[in-house]
């Protein structure tokens, strides 16, 4: 549970399970030597796919450009362009790239998703919601856009909405709040007592879901971080029936009777 996901999270979606993601098998970098130019779509895009698993993006970034160079209308690739630019920092060129994505396909989920990412970390939440409910409304049945919308509604203090998109998504997928894949970007949280709030937030989510392991946890967290309302789990309905777990007591003892 350690790894509970600390998402104020957003993911930037890589090409997968859409039909945009022809998983490639080679990703072995070709020789320097190569010239761009002589290679093919294919080859390029799977020198930039080793790249990027290199943690070279900037390199990455090439081949993605080369590629696009022989096919300007592939909005696959330009998605791939945007991830090694957001995952470079380089935040105008990613959303440049999105931006081709999305207008190349109106219905690419993915691409549609990851230009809220970059709004997202520019801290522009309000226009990064807008962009995740796109995403969904495009694909409802993808728990991380659920996650990503969760996290905008969080970062603007919304939290009956927040606590309604990751319902859904955990609705969509158990694990879909633990952090059990490197790829994506994670925005940071901006202080200890927003992230202790957001634990509480799960805290609730899982108390509903009658996931007692996990909402204990969470609520371990939060104290950690000094959530200040801890108390509150002595009063909110969400925790009416872990009230008779004798372990909460141990983490948040009960108040006294008067």
């Amino acid at each position: 549970m350690r790894h509970l996901l600390l998402r104020f999270v957003v993911v930037a979606m890589v090409l997968g399970t859409n039909r945009y993601g022809s998983a490639t098998t080679d990703t072995t970098e070709p020789q320097g030597t190569v010239v761009l130019d002589s290679m093919t779509v294919a080859q390029l895009e799977a020198a930039g796919d080793a790249a990027r698993l290199r943690k070279d993006y900037e390199q990455a970034a090439r081949y993605f450009e080369a590629a696009l160079k022989k096919d300007r209308k592939n909005a696959g690739l330009y998605n791939k362009l945007g991830l090694a630019e957001l995952k470079g920092s380089n935040l105008q060129p990613a959303r440049a790239a999105f931006q081709r994505a999305v207008k190349r396909d109106s219905k690419f989920a993915d691409a549609q998703n990851n230009l809220g990412a970059v709004d997202y970390m520019e801290h522009n939440y309000g226009a990064a919601a807008k962009q995740f409910k796109k995403a969904a409304a495009l694909d409802e049945t993808r728990a991380a856009f659920h996650v990503n919308l969760g996290a905008a509604w969080f970062a603007q203090k919304k939290l009956e909405r927040a606590i309604a998109e990751y319902a859904r998504a955990l609705e969509l997928d158990p694990e879909a709040l633990i952090s059990s894949s490197r790829t994506g970007v994670t925005a940071q949280i901006s202080s200890p007592e927003e992230r202790a709030k957001y634990r509480y937030m799960l805290a609730k989510i899982y108390a509903k879901r009658g996931e007692a392991e996990r909402c204990l946890e969470c609520l371990r967290m939060a104290k950690e971080d000094g959530y200040r309302d801890l108390a509150n789990v002595y009063k909110d309905e969400e925790f009416t029936d872990l009230r008779q777990d004798p372990r909460l007591a141990q983490i948040i003892p009960a108040p006294a009777s008067k």
